[in-house]
Formats: structure tokens, sequence, C-alpha cells
């Protein structure tokens, strides 16, 4: 799609807000299906002033009859709506048509939990080869620092820093966080790192994580090591990289972390996006009230006694 507009547009997410490749690509194909639908009511991108608010709520409709997931939806409409404030901020249009557009009500999904016996099995789990550290090191990053699968593959090894435990991650739209890391997962990076120099084939690669062909490591694969962990300690349901991420938060919280620094080291810009990792119960919630809150003091114990701090 050679669209000047559309051009313009993923150049300046590119290049002014520092977009990753693959969120570029995204709004791409989305603003391309996009056009592909404007075409079939003889309309296009490129004629942007005849794009009115009821195209877009039909197009919403034509969403809506594809079965389309939600979030899917919602991701399309953002990128309509980042699109047309562009063209707005540009004066390429004098009136906005996602105005009043709003995204379909979102169901909550929550990623699957494991416990930490879980999570200690898998890691615990030994596997012959000397890609076996690859992986080790890979789930040890996942769960002990909570990494998106995307950031985890994109490492490159310069990224790693031994001497300050720590390890340079990029995030969504490129941005760049300073993760901390676990003793075990230091030491799994080391014994992996040396692994790396006997298996490596292509010795200008620059990837942490590689795969059998020496190049970097990719989604798929990734995936695939961590059903093989799984299995072999017996968890029924799949599990996916984001699950260890998800374990990594609830855990952290659990244990008493605040929720502005596990949002820190997940590299969420909104708290919200990490309160949706949380699975707290009532008596955890009533337990940090009561250490906490000041007028905690004055709540009375189930059997209507006053607590021992009131006295």
């Amino acid at each position: 799609m050679e669209i000047q507009n559309v051009m313009l547009f993923l150049a300046h997410l590119e290049f002014q807000k520092a977009y990753s490749p693959a969120t570029v690509r995204a709004y791409a194909t989305d603003l391309e299906e996009f056009e592909a639908y404007l075409q079939d009511i003889s309309l296009s991108l490129g004629e942007l002033e005849k794009i009115h608010k009821k195209h877009i709520q039909k197009y919403l409709a034509f969403l809506f009859q594809q079965k389309l997931a939600k979030t899917s939806m919602a991701r399309k409409m953002s990128c309509l709506r980042s699109f047309f404030r562009f063209m707005l901020q540009k004066k390429i249009i004098h009136e906005n048509p996602m105005t009043g557009i709003a995204n379909p009500k979102q169901e909550i999904h929550h990623p699957t939990m494991l416990n930490v016996d879980q999570v200690v099995s898998m890691l615990d789990e030994e596997v012959e080869g000397d890609f076996s550290y690859r992986d080790k090191a890979l789930l040890e990053l996942l769960y002990g620092s909570g990494l998106r699968i995307s950031e985890a593959l994109a490492l490159n090894l310069q990224d790693f820093h031994e001497e300050r435990n720590t390890i340079k991650v990029f995030g969504k739209g490129g941005k760049e966080r300073i993760v901390p890391l676990s003793d075990t997962s230091i030491k799994s990076l080391l014994i992996w790192l040396e692994k790396r120099e006997i298996v490596a084939k292509n010795l200008q690669e620059k990837a942490l994580f590689i795969g059998k062909r020496g190049k970097r490591l990719n989604r798929r694969e990734a995936n695939r090591i961590i059903e093989i962990y799984r299995k072999k300690v017996g968890i029924a349901t799949s599990v996916s990289p984001h699950d260890l991420r998800h374990s990594f938060a609830t855990h952290l919280l659990e244990g008493g972390a605040d929720l502005r620094s596990v949002q820190e080291l997940l590299g969420h810009s909104k708290i919200a996006t990490t309160q949706r990792y949380t699975h707290l119960n009532m008596d955890m919630l009533v337990n940090v009230y009561d250490k906490a809150h000041p007028l905690a003091k004055n709540i009375k114990n189930d059997d209507n006694t006053p607590n021992k701090d009131n006295k």
C-alpha cells in the first residue's frame, strides 16, 4: 500500500515515535485492511476528506460480523484513532471521523497463573544437551525477571551486564529499561554463554538466545521449549511464556511487593495494566489493610472483640 498519507504516518511512528518494527508493521497491516474495506465502498485513504464517522461505524459493524476478537477490534480502532489524529495535526483533514467512536467492551481474561512449586519444578528440571542450558536461562529470565517473550528473544549479548546483575531490555514502543537479575538467572546465563560459544555456527550473530541453526531463537521454538518442560514436570494445562511473566508479577505481589514497583519491573506505562495481573484474595487485602492503614486499629475481629492494638 503506497498511499502517501499512510506512508507519512508510518514514518512518523518509526522515526519520531520510535515504535518497534513489529508495531509499525501491525499498524501498516491494520491500515491495509481498512483500505481494502474502503475500496469495497468506493472510498480510499487517499481521499480522507470523504471519510466520515458513519464509515468508521459501519467498519466496526463489519468487524463484528466477521466475528473478530474484541481485542483485535480495539487494536484496529486504536490504529485508526492514531492515524486520523496525526492527519488532523498535519491539517490534512479538518474533522476527525474517529470522534465519539468507542472501543468494543473488552472481556476480561486472566492468564494462567502457576503456583510457586510448579514454577520451581520447571526451573529445576534437567534436560540433556548443550541447548538445555539455553532453555534454562530463558525460563529463568521469563519468570525471574518477568520479561515478555518478545523482549527476551530480542536480547543481544551486550545487553547482559554481569557486574551490575542487570539486563537491558527494550520493551513496547522501543522503551528501554534496566531489569535486575536473580542469582540463579545470572548463573544460568553464564553457563549458557559458555555453551553458546561451542554451539554457535555464526560468530557474527549478536542474539543472546540462538537456535540450533545459529540464528536468533524464534517465538515458535520458545513456545515449544516451555511445553517440553511443562510436560516433563506433569503440569496438566498448557503454559505460555506470558503465563510465566504473569506468575512472576502475581508472586511478587503476594510476597508483599507494591504495585508501582511491579509496574516498573514489568515495563508497563499504566498502572491499570499491572492491576490486571493481580489475583489477590480478600484475606491478603485485609492483611495489607490491617498492617498499613491507620484506621485499621478500630476494626474488630470476627468474634467482635477489639484488636490487640486497641488496648
